[in-house]
């Protein structure tokens, strides 16, 4: 006797739970060649603003926590990411229209990239910072710290960065101690919310990251003017008017990194991109 298959629901990820969207909406994941695949959820403006006060809320304890033991985190990430490799393959290869042995490779691109990072967690301040020489009996230290609450626009090509440009986009940014809000790929968007799934069984707090599926050109303009928003990674924005982003961003003051051609490589600016440097004066000891 034949059973019917149970399709999977793909949801928004927000605040470490996985929410429809407010508004109810949904769209069409297909193949290249127009095959329905799935349906995910059509993130509105108000999964934005809850996104982002989730993140909010996540930036003290994420920051606080040390820079080991957020290494330690997101090599978990790679780690579970590892043993659920065949899912993303599968997803991958039918959403983007590739082989498996490409696939496969994406895949592995992107453990590679959380792996990376995760080693970098706690040395990035070492580079970063710096013992300033002053006249006088003190100490002066720059000290890198997170921003807070970044916005990111994954790399939108279809083929070969639906995961490997979501990673390299989130990874950097929540390694110093950052909360991210990022929309992935939209035509590709199964395996960004199948990595939620990840990131919820991988020690990461509920909030560090949020995953808003759905369209970049709808979301992007109040991500960019949002006031509780202190920066915005628009590395997979080329297509959308990102002039008029950054015009937004500067009204609040948010940092902006501009949009980049394919993924964006592992590199230590990227880190630092979103990090505020502390100056830090002691006294020296007179004895």
């Amino acid at each position: 006797m034949s059973r019917l298959a149970v399709p999977k629901t793909y949801k928004l990820y927000i605040g470490g739970n996985f929410p429809r969207s407010e508004s109810g909406r949904t769209y069409e994941v297909t193949t290249p060649a127009g095959d329905f695949v799935a349906n995910a959820a059509l993130a509105s403006r108000k999964d934005a603003r809850d996104a982002v006060v989730a993140a909010r809320a996540a930036v003290k304890g994420w920051a606080g926590a040390t820079a080991y033991n957020r290494g330690q985190v997101i090599y978990r990430i790679a780690e579970v990411l590892e043993g659920r490799r065949a899912q993303f393959v599968d997803e991958i290869s039918r959403t983007e229209g590739v082989t498996q042995a490409a696939a496969g490779a994406q895949v592995d691109a992107a453990i590679d990239v959380w792996v990376w990072y995760a080693g970098w967690a706690d040395k990035y301040a070492q580079v970063a910072g710096n013992g300033n020489p002053v006249a006088g009996p003190y100490f002066n230290l720059s000290v890198p710290e997170p921003t807070g609450v970044v916005a990111a626009i994954a790399p939108q090509q279809r083929v070969g960065m639906s995961l490997l440009g979501l990673a390299a986009v989130v990874a950097p940014i929540i390694v110093s101690g950052n909360a991210v809000v990022v929309v992935p790929n939209q035509q590709a968007p199964l395996s960004a919310i199948t990595l939620a799934e990840v990131l919820a069984t991988s020690d990461v707090p509920g909030g560090v990251i949020n995953v808003l599926t759905g369209s970049p050109v709808e979301m992007a303009p109040w991500l960019a003017a949002h006031a509780d928003v202190n920066a915005l990674d628009l590395a997979g924005a080329a297509d959308i008017e990102w002039v008029d982003l950054q015009l937004s961003a500067a009204e609040t003051l948010k940092r902006v990194l501009a949009p980049v051609s394919g993924v964006p490589a592992p590199a230590l600016e990227r880190i630092t991109a979103f990090t505020e440097t502390k100056t830090v004066w002691h006294t020296k000891s007179m004895l």
